[in-house]
């Protein structure tokens, strides 16, 4: 029933003409057998071929050496390891196969711990909409640039090199449609999580790695990659039962979606809830007919325009903006979108919460984040807690700084990896989890 009224709705959507359909960034076609793909700004690497090799989910369809801007020759190879950028099965809501891209990272270093080399499957925070803003396109030279704006920074690769020097091997998702054909269904929990977890399972997959198949495993994310890794460990139990899941570490997760929205309100992130709207088209077709009637046409205009952006260029075009101003009433985008019976359920199954982890989660959350609310996290601490998962709540006391800016989000993703990275170990080694 649900398939059939995907297809229905998605009928419906080309029918009433859908201004909203054409806002969406097009999708590059797969090549047919035997024809090279095509090449785009992102190179030849990210396009799939039109059959998928493998049969699973987490199957390795191609992969290839990649530099590192930031590493150093050692009498153990390149510190703080060696990269290799690798396109990976997944599937889609109704199961059908399709390609993610990412980075597995080999450490250098040697894991201290008892038994094998730990891996941590990391989701990234908000990045873009474009294919050209996969994360593994920018790591290969820390930051992608096209003239006048278009840039992505490579932001993560802290703690990707700070896990490494810890022995902890790292595979780095690009998410579903960055570098691979999009849209990039930002902030669709079940496409993040998929990708997260089949990331860690080709990894483990992957030949010539230090890693044992049946070895621990981790996720962790911040922001848009908090919500990727809590969505990994709610699913995995269901999803992927033979990983061996030590812990997650979800860092400032959007629990939900309208409240994450109503934060952003005026602050420089506003122009991201663009991503969301050309990818949730992708997802729920359903949705097409809810937006083309509650955008206006410079609201139109604003998910046409963040489709192809990273978000270097979004802040610079939307930042302190407020919904209202691409409504058609006047209201807020969130309060419009949700008022939709459709609109409402498509924003509900975005949340964390709806489901349980099965392994120790750590949740971390600045009391004064001025992008995601305190409040969610907390309640979803005491979610989880409640049915019996082993969950840390780190609250962090940062202040005010520059309210609006996302400055009190986007310190602690970096202050906060040693600590993260800590628990991650502990949770390695098999020790109790703190209350």
């Amino acid at each position: 029933m649900q398939r059939r009224i995907r297809t229905c709705s998605a009928a419906l959507a080309t029918a009433v003409g859908l201004s909203v359909a054409a806002l969406i960034a097009p999708q590059a076609a797969a090549s047919p057998p035997g024809v090279p793909a095509p090449v785009g700004p992102w190179g030849s690497f990210y396009d799939p071929p039109s059959v998928l090799p493998g049969s699973a989910p987490g199957d390795v369809i191609r992969e290839e050496p990649m530099s590192l801007a930031l590493s150093v020759p050692s009498p153990t190879g390149a510190f703080p390891g060696s990269a290799r950028r690798i396109m990976y099965r997944s599937v889609d809501d109704d199961g059908n196969p399709l390609a993610v891209t990412g980075t597995y990272f080999e450490p250098s270093t040697p894991w201290a711990g008892g038994g094998p080399r730990p891996l941590i499957s990391l989701a990234s925070g908000t990045i873009g909409e474009g294919r050209q803003c996969a994360p593994s396109i920018a790591m290969s030279s820390l930051l992608h640039y096209r003239p006048p704006l278009d840039l992505s920074i490579a932001y993560e690769q802290f703690a990707v090199d700070y896990l490494l020097t810890q022995g902890i091997a790292v595979v780095f998702t690009d998410y579903v449609g960055l570098g691979t054909p999009g849209p990039h269904p930002y902030g669709n929990r079940a496409a993040s999580a998929r990708a997260v977890i089949d990331a860690a399972r080709a990894a483990q997959r992957l030949p010539g790695t230090s890693l044992d198949p049946s070895g621990p495993v981790g996720f962790w994310g911040y922001s848009q990659g908090g919500h990727a890794a809590g969505a990994a460990a709610e699913l995995q139990p269901s999803y992927a039962p033979e990983l061996n899941v030590a812990g997650t570490y979800a860092g400032a997760p959007p629990v939900k979606l309208d409240d994450t929205l109503a934060r952003a309100e005026g602050s420089t992130l506003i122009g991201a809830v663009g991503y969301y709207l050309n990818g949730v088209v992708r997802t729920d077709p359903e949705i097409a007919p809810v937006l083309d009637r509650v955008l206006n046409d410079e609201g139109k205009a604003m998910v046409a325009t963040t489709g192809d952006q990273c978000v270097a260029q979004t802040l610079l075009t939307y930042s302190f903006q407020r919904t209202s101003q691409w409504t058609t009433t006047g209201e807020s985008l969130g309060a419009a979108v949700v008022g939709d019976p459709v609109g409402a359920r498509v924003v509900a199954d975005q949340a964390l919460g709806n489901l349980t982890p099965g392994a120790p989660v750590l949740l971390a959350i600045n009391v004064n984040d001025d992008a995601v609310p305190y409040e969610r996290v907390h309640e979803l601490a005491g979610i989880w807690r409640s049915r019996g998962v082993p969950v840390t709540l780190h609250t962090l006391t940062i202040p005010p700084i520059l309210p609006g800016t996302a400055a009190g989000h986007g310190i602690p993703e970096f202050t906060h990896v040693p600590t993260a990275a800590a628990w991650m170990v502990d949770r390695f080694h098999g020790l109790p989890v703190p209350s």
